[in-house]
């Protein structure tokens, strides 16, 4: 038992030692947990600085919008301009005046950080490419990336097109969340077009989970990646930038999401209309109503501090019908072993129905023979407490 114990002890040593112990090579950097949103590691992540193809992420978010809402299709052809097929640094290797697919100028954008292909999805969609980034820059305000411009399509480098880590890093975990179907062609290792084969520069993709989303490199931002693994039910995303070759790079991106995910944990305190408890009602249809919340409760905490979250669910102890499913009913308070607390509201699974006449007299007479009263049951807040 004192061996076993002493164990204990040690890996609680190290994993601290180790979280505390955690830097990077990367001028800037962030990890993030997809699910929470936490915040598990950054380094100037909310400094501007240049996001070199990183900044495509922008263009294919557009794509992928307005393939979900049926205004484009996968199987709809763009044409190569001449200005498209002119573009320099990394290319698809397009020709000029020829129509290209949706789905192949994706792949290209995507595996070959073609571009020429990113210029045609800007001509295609506005007209110009300066005319795109007005969409882009519109859509970056919508969802909430504070440190972010855009002057182009590609991430070439330019004084006015800059994005953070933490922007791309939120990008990235939107192109998941609001497009799952389309999320698999960041996964793709190469891409054949006009007889010509390019690896995706992802060298990491399917290593420990990994499965997207796109590198970037120039002579102004170094190298880059904003890359995103899902492991034991988990997903990461880690972005890094300003590094010095691509070995750099994949080192230092593997080593954020390795920390992520040895280090810290999920903890589900509430699942989203998933009942918590019952709470009697008074004069109702039925006798009890199951409360819960009206969204999944989960935090981010680290391994060495798991068991140290309190959490307190109140409720009141009796509701009188009608009950609504809006109405609140109690309340759970989280703790973190931080200090930090949190409140969420507990809401009634279901609406009950108030007794029609003749019910209400039956359940009075039921509170008279149980209770030798006819005064309605006394409200009080009832509580439990679990660390978890």
């Amino acid at each position: 038992m004192i061996f076993k114990k002493l164990g204990y002890l040690l890996v609680f040593l190290f994993a601290s030692w180790q979280a505390s112990a955690f830097s990077t090579k990367a001028q800037y950097a962030i990890l993030v947990d997809a699910t929470t949103g936490a915040t598990l590691y950054e380094k100037n992540a909310y400094e501007r600085m240049t996001p070199s193809s990183m900044g495509k992420l922008m263009t294919l978010y557009l794509v992928f919008d307005r393939l979900k809402n049926g205004s484009m299709k996968l199987y709809d052809n763009m044409l190569v301009t001449p200005n498209a097929w002119r573009m320099n640094g990394s290319k698809t290797f397009l020709s000029p005046n020829t129509m290209v697919s949706v789905e192949n100028l994706l792949r290209g954008v995507i595996v070959q950080s073609g571009n020429d292909a990113s210029v045609v999805f800007a001509e295609s969609i506005s007209g110009s490419e300066r005319d795109f980034t007005d969409l882009m820059n519109s859509k970056a305000l919508e969802l909430g990336l504070k440190n972010s411009h855009f002057a182009n399509a590609t991430g070439l480098p330019n004084r006015d097109h800059y994005m953070s880590a933490a922007d791309i890093a939120c990008l990235s975990a939107r192109l998941i969340q609001d497009f799952p179907e389309y999320y698999h062609y960041f996964s793709e290792k190469e891409f054949v077009f006009n007889n010509i084969k390019q690896r995706n520069r992802n060298a990491l993709l399917h290593t420990n989970g990994v499965d997207g989303l796109k590198t970037g490199h120039t002579d102004a931002g170094g190298y880059g990646i904003s890359t995103s693994a899902f492991k034991d039910g988990r997903r990461l995303i880690a972005v890094v930038n300003g590094l010095h070759n691509e070995k750099e790079r994949n080192v230092e991106a593997q080593k954020l999401l390795q920390y992520g995910f040895l280090n810290f944990n999920n903890v589900t305190i509430a699942k989203k209309n998933s009942a918590l408890g019952e709470i009697p009602v008074f004069l109702g249809k039925v006798k009890n109503i199951e409360f819960g919340t009206k969204k999944n409760i989960i935090f981010t905490i680290t391994i060495v501090n798991k068991g140290k979250t309190k959490v307190t669910i109140k409720h009141t102890s009796v509701l009188y019908a009608p009950v609504d499913r809006a109405k609140k009913v109690g309340e759970i308070i989280v703790q973190l072993y931080d200090g930090k607390t949190y409140n969420f509201s507990l809401h009634p699974l279901e609406g009950i129905r108030k007794l029609g006449f003749f019910g209400k007299i039956s359940a009075k007479i039921k509170t008279w023979v149980s209770n030798f009263s006819f005064k309605d049951p006394k409200e009080n807040e009832k509580e439990q407490i679990i660390m978890v």
